[in-house]
């Protein structure tokens, strides 16, 4: 790692636990042109129509909490965090009550848990930075780990170490990211490595 790590912050979906959400079909539903991000297009609605596209969305996320899974590395990961007293959260784009079911189904060691409802969503950094105050840590010492660009935007525009998950995959923006790791597994062994050498 390029400077030392004192906390860790995490996406949620397809970082710790699984997701199954079709963003297309959700779109479809509400309206959404297909290019455009889902959340600014709902801001941009009238309130009766903001309040419909959010009742759609909501249906959608809570269907996909009932069957999320914890991902494989997740939990083995978390708990090497909690020995070495790192802190840790989760920053969402998801809303408050389906992360809810999501962790306490997954049952994931976190309890700081920032979702849509709470700050202005990723890639804005507003998230990020509140916590690293509340954490009295330099945003430099945090790194966010996600699964997708607005996770690197979002830890980027912090001033945070970004850390991508590709999960085997090849991504067009992973060079924005600070580092990339297959998997969480990669991240626990690399991560553990050094911490070993700064010791």
């Amino acid at each position: 790692m390029k400077i030392p790590i004192k906390a860790i912050i995490f996406d949620l979906d397809g970082t710790l636990v699984s997701s199954s959400l079709n963003f297309t079909i959700i779109k479809q539903a509400i309206g959404c042109p297909a290019e455009q991000d889902i959340l600014t297009y709902v801001a941009s609605l009238s309130a009766s129509q903001r309040q419909a596209a959010n009742d759609t969305i909501l249906a959608h996320e809570m269907h996909d909490a009932q069957s999320a899974t914890a991902l494989h590395g997740a939990h083995k990961l978390l708990q090497f965090l909690q020995q070495l007293q790192i802190p840790t959260a989760i920053v969402t784009r998801n809303c408050r009550q389906a992360a809810a079911v999501k962790v306490n189904q997954c049952r994931l060691p976190i309890s700081q848990i920032v979702t849509r409802e709470d700050g202005l969503p990723k890639p804005n950094p507003q998230s990020l930075l509140s916590i690293s105050r509340d954490w009295n840590i330099n945003p430099h010492h945090i790194a966010y780990v996600g699964d997708y660009l607005y996770d690197v935007q979002a830890a980027n525009n912090a001033g945070m170490q970004s850390i991508l998950l590709t999960f085997g995959t090849d991504k067009p923006y992973q060079a924005q990211a600070d580092f990339q790791f297959d998997n969480l597994r990669h991240l626990h062994a690399t991560f553990a490595l050094s911490q070993r050498e700064s010791q």
